[in-house]
């Protein structure tokens, strides 16, 4: 795929009282602890796995 750019990812709430879905998911993004900001590829996995913890995430595009 062509350059996508990336996307900066802040967790902001805590995945307790969460399903076990969504915490392995914030697991798998990269994210250990909260209010850790990463940067991760602008791809389609990685949109729907944000879709998925959309309420536990902010995300925008890096620069």
């Amino acid at each position: 795929m062509a350059n996508q750019g990336k996307l900066k990812i802040t967790w902001v709430k805590s995945a307790i009282g969460y399903k076990k879905n969504q915490k392995a998911t914030i697991a798998a993004l990269g994210l250990h602890k909260l209010g850790q900001v990463i940067e991760q590829e602008d791809t389609p996995p990685i949109r729907g796995m944000l879709f998925t913890v959309r309420h536990l995430v902010k995300w925008e595009q890096a620069k």
